[in-house]
Parts: C-alpha cells; sequence; structure tokens
C-alpha cells in the first residue's frame, strides 16, 4: 500500500520552529515524513534532524523521502525516550521539538493495522508492529469493568458500560476477531436516537482502545518536562499538535505549569515555592487549521497547535 499522508499545518509548524540552518531538531513523530522532510531541507552540513518512529514501515518510507545536506538519524523508538536517543548520538541539546500526536493516515487506511472502524481487518491497532499489546487482546482479554473505565476515560464515551458489556457478552460465544465485528458490537449496545449523534458511533471507542494499546498519554507530561529541562537549548522551541481533549489537556496544563512564576496556593500572601517561568508561551490559544485545509484535509479538523520557547 502506498505511503500517502498529508501533513497537519505544515507551514505552522516549519514557522513554529524558528529553524536555523546549522540548529539540531528532533521530529517525535516522523509518519509519512512530510515535516521532516521540510526542516531537513532547511539544514545546512552542520545542521542535524533526529527522527522518530515506532513504525519501521514509516522509518523505510521516510528514508527514501527525507533528504539533507545535514545530519539525519532515524530512531526506531519512542519519542518519550528521546534522551537516551540524543546521548547515544553525543547531543547535548536541541534548538527545536516537534510532536505531532495524530495517527499517520497510512495507519488509518492500511485495513491490515486495524485502526479504522470503516474497513476490514485485524484487531491490532499497534503503531509499533513488534508491540505485544494490541486491540484483540483487549477487546477479548480485559475485563468489563477495565473497559468501561478504559472507553470512559480515554474515549469520553458515556455509553462506555453498556458497550462494554455488549463486548463481554459477545466474546462469550466467539472471539472478537475484526474491526467490523467490533463496531457491529458498538452499534447495538448505543441506543438508536444517539448512535449517529456525534459522528460514527465507534469512533471514540476505537480511540480509546489505542490510546490504550499505544500508551499514548502515559507519560505524556514527564516528556514535556524533560524536553524543556533536558532536551532544549536556551531559546529553542516545542511545538505540539493534539488530536483530542484528553492530550490537549495535559499541553495545555503543563505549558501553563511551566510558564507560571509562583504556583502557591493563591490564599498565602507572599510566594514560598520559589518556582520561576521555565518557557514562555508563543501562542497562548491554540493555533488551529485554516479553512483552505480544512477542506482539503478533513483529518485535520480536531488538531491544535500549541508553541512554546525555552527562557
Amino acid at each position: 500500500m502506498e505511503f500517502n499522508h498529508i501533513s497537519v499545518m505544515l507551514n505552522e509548524c516549519i514557522d513554529a520552529l524558528n529553524i536555523k540552518p546549522n540548529g539540531t531538531y528532533m521530529d517525535g513523530t516522523l509518519g509519512g515524513g512530510g515535516h521532516s522532510s521540510i526542516i531537513a531541507s532547511k539544514l545546512n552540513e552542520r545542521g542535524t534532524l533526529v527522527c522518530f518512529d515506532l513504525d519501521t514501515e514509516a522509518i523505510e518510507f521516510a528514508k527514501t523521502r527525507v533528504k539533507s545536506t545535514g545530519n539525519l538519524i532515524f530512531a526506531h523508538q519512542n519519542f518519550k525516550n528521546f534522551l537516551s536517543v540524543l546521548q547515544e548520538n553525543n547531543i547535548t541539546g536541541l534548538d527545536g521539538i516537534l510532536v505531532d500526536l495524530g495517527v499517520s493516515s497510512y495507519q488509518i487506511d492500511n485495513p491490515e493495522r486495524g485502526f479504522s472502524y470503516m474497513q476490514d481487518g485485524p484487531l491490532n491497532m499497534c503503531m509499533d508492529k513488534s508491540a505485544s499489546l494490541n486491540a484483540e487482546f483487549v477487546v477479548n482479554e480485559y475485563t468489563e469493568q477495565k473497559l468501561t473505565e478504559i472507553f470512559f476515560k480515554y474515549g469520553e464515551e458515556k455509553f462506555s458500560r453498556s458497550i462494554a458489556r455488549g463486548i463481554v457478552n459477545a466474546r462469550k460465544i466467539n472471539p472478537i476477531k475484526t474491526t467490523l465485528q467490533l463496531v457491529d458490537i458498538i452499534e447495538k449496545n448505543i441506543p438508536t436516537k444517539a448512535r449517529f449523534a456525534n459522528g460514527h458511533p465507534a469512533k471514540r471507542i476505537f480511540q480509546a482502545i489505542r490510546i490504550e494499546v499505544n500508551g499514548e498519554l502515559s507519560n505524556l507530561k514527564e516528556f514535556l518536562f524533560d524536553c524543556v529541562r533536558k532536551g532544549l537549548n536556551k531559546g529553542g522551541r516545542l511545538a505540539v499538535i493534539t488530536f483530542h481533549s484528553l492530550e490537549d489537556k495535559i499541553v495545555k496544563d503543563a505549558f501553563k505549569e511551566l510558564s507560571t512564576d509562583c504556583l502557591c496556593d493563591k490564599k498565602l500572601p507572599v510566594c514560598i515555592c520559589h518556582h520561576q517561568a521555565e518557557i514562555k508561551l508563543i501562542n497562548k490559544k491554540p493555533i488551529l487549521p485554516s479553512q483552505q485545509e480544512l477542506q482539503s484535509n478533513s483529518r485535520s479538523h480536531s488538531a491544535k497547535l500549541r508553541i512554546i520557547e525555552k527562557l
């Protein structure tokens, strides 16, 4: 299958990084290489770009697409492990970090990867194909209570309990193996009037399972703090694209804490925490896709871009 992916807010991200030709940059989510290609093209022979992805297919494709006169490093790693990769490559600081927290179009469109609720395929949803935990295990082995919890927490699905009960009852008869089997169960356990009230009825459940399988929210806050305190050089930029409210809240709250001088209880008459702001917010409100992009790339609809600079 051809690796097609339209990079979200491409120009806005490149502008956000304020790229220096001899700088050192990191793309935490390589995907189809759209963002990385532009970053790499702006570097000279003293510049460096480190590209991370959990998907080996994405990395192999990007190696043919991303070209630069500078130094290119490709890491088959979770971007949250970036510090060890920098250390292995004797990189002491970064001038810019970009992280696009969305799923690549290639993964969604390839039914064999199991991310799509529109096409039939095996229940997988692993960004890293070598991962041991997959969607089939979650759906067939998690307890009703645990399924309810992840559907409500990660999918914000108000019919979490009835859907979880429907899954457990269905798997008693036969194991749930494919995406459309799961979609059918989800639809049957949502009241008819509410079924298509907020888009496809399976969207939130698939999102929740995907987050669980790939640990997408785990250690995200710690990663953001590491970027600022251990990764970025002074004046370096961090740009993060989020696609749903849960991850955006983590990013927003982390940036708020890092950009605030005092974190004391407002009831205290004087500051006793002595905390000082470590970053400045480049945009206080998230940057949203333009109307033109919304029309040409439907998957950009929920995207939000937040940018900070290290003081």
